[in-house]
């Protein structure tokens, strides 16, 4: 496979991972804002700092999907601040998993879907910055047409 083509596989990729991420938390912070939690039972925020599923549904709707929606767009735009929107956007992700787990104390294959997808992000921004030999540099506006 070509340079480009691995280059243009990368960029897509990491619009592709971004719309899933940004469409997954709006559904899932709306879901728990109307719902209560989308049927989660109450004892499992006994452990974290939470005492309704009220601000951990505004964290991932504002703060989860906001992120993930500026690194998609910015990406889509070509715009050069799209990788660093896309590294904080799937730090944020994996952390936001991280710290989820540690709060209910358990672990569901959702967690581990959106683990994956974060640390995706993170891979495809660390390739597009070129930081891997075989898939040099080039300014983002040339990704998708290269």
């Amino acid at each position: 496979m070509s340079t480009n083509r691995v280059r243009r596989f990368t960029f897509w990729t990491a619009v592709v991972i971004g719309a899933f991420n940004t469409a997954s938390a709006v559904v899932g912070g709306i879901g728990i804002l109307v719902t209560g939690g989308l049927g989660m039972p109450h004892r499992l925020l006994a452990n974290g700092p939470f005492t309704s599923f009220t601000l951990p549904g505004l964290i991932l709707l504002i703060v989860v999907a906001g992120t993930q929606l500026a690194s998609t767009w910015l990406l889509l735009a070509k715009n050069e601040s799209a990788l660093l929107w896309t590294a904080v956007a799937g730090c944020g992700l994996v952390i936001w998993i991280f710290v989820e787990t540690g709060i209910i104390a358990g672990l569901s294959w959702l967690q581990f879907l959106y683990f994956v997808t974060g640390g995706a992000q993170i891979v495809t921004v660390i390739a597009l910055l070129g930081v891997v030999a075989w898939l040099p540099r080039r300014p983002l506006r040339e990704h998708a047409a290269a």
